[in-house]
């Protein structure tokens, strides 16, 4: 039976999708070096010239698995930051938690352990990665410490460097899952790994009271 032209219409824009999600099992999978653009057409089901009417090479469908998938919450953690009323505190709570259950909870949560392993051989991809995710992730994070420090809710403490300090607990969770978790007895329980991280942040960033 001859598929309709709605169908046909109808599969053609799934295509995108269906091919970006095949990309990012492979790319956590078998990393950026070590993928081929034939693994990801096989694992999406396509012909290899399929994916290329699509994207013209494998940096550019890395750089679209980035920008439909993790671009999406950095844009959503600067509005969380741009309309917050509460607390600077509160505002960082509700940051690290967004970017947990909407990377951290997912496949994506394996793309910062590639870019730490492969940063160096690939430049590009690299200036990419940090220009669209870190550089605006570390912003917002800086918008938070630094209200609160200007607030007296935070003491005043280097911001570039706090913010290294509130990011890497997280980074290294992410890269652990991806890495030596397999070596561990039981899996790591994040919720409770990051509610000690938030507690230890809070009493560290805690101004002295008078």
């Amino acid at each position: 039976m001859p598929i309709s032209p709605i169908r046909r219409q109808r599969r053609k824009a799934a295509r995108p999708g269906e091919l970006l999600a095949a990309a990012l099992d492979c790319f956590v999978a078998k990393g950026y070096a070590a993928t081929r653009l034939e693994d990801v057409a096989e694992r999406a089901g396509v012909a290899k010239g399929t994916l290329y009417l699509y994207y013209t090479n494998k940096e550019s469908l890395f750089k679209a698995v980035i920008q439909e998938g993790i671009l999406p919450v950095v844009a959503e953690n600067e509005a969380i930051a741009a309309q917050h009323n509460g607390s600077s505190f509160e505002l960082l709570e509700k940051l690290l938690d967004n970017w947990w259950r909407r990377i951290g909870c997912t496949a994506y949560a394996g793309i910062p352990k590639l870019m730490v392993a492969e940063a160096r051989n690939f430049p590009e991809v690299a200036a990419f990665y940090y220009e669209h995710v870190i550089a605006r992730g570390r912003a917002v994070v800086g918008m938070a410490l630094e209200q609160g420090m200007a607030r007296g809710e935070f003491r005043r403490l280097d911001i570039q460097t706090t913010i290294d300090v509130v990011i890497a607990p997280i980074l290294m969770l992410l890269i652990w899952r991806f890495s030596l978790a397999c070596c561990q007895d039981g899996s790591a329980d994040a919720t409770l790994y990051l509610r000690i991280h938030l507690d230890l942040l809070r009493q560290g960033l805690r101004a002295a009271q008078v």
